[in-house]
């Protein structure tokens, strides 16, 4: 009689597939925590653009420059989520 061979994968196999696994995460998640800062600055930059954007054109509407964030916000200048997002940031008029 004849042994039959399973095709299985052995335990010291699957424990190297695991090793490998383990150092790549460990090696990428440092980087993703850097890449997720960079891009929050990022966003952070382009807001206030986009806020000081926005007070020029209230400037040139109303002949006269916003007092506020609520201000530009409540005149329809910036929506609600840049309004929150400015907040957040702790953005404010200059």
């Amino acid at each position: 009689m004849r042994k039959k061979k399973y095709a299985a994968f052995t335990l010291l196999e699957m424990l190297i597939v695991l090793l490998v696994i383990s150092v790549l995460l460990l090696l990428f998640i440092p980087n993703l925590s850097d890449k997720r800062t960079a891009i929050n600055e990022q966003g952070r930059t382009a807001l206030e653009k986009v806020i000081s954007t926005q007070v020029e054109m209230y400037t040139l509407d109303k002949n006269s420059a916003p007092a506020s964030l609520a201000e530009l916000k409540q005149s329809k200048y910036i929506t609600e989520e840049q309004y929150k997002k400015a907040v957040e940031y702790g953005i404010e008029l200059k």
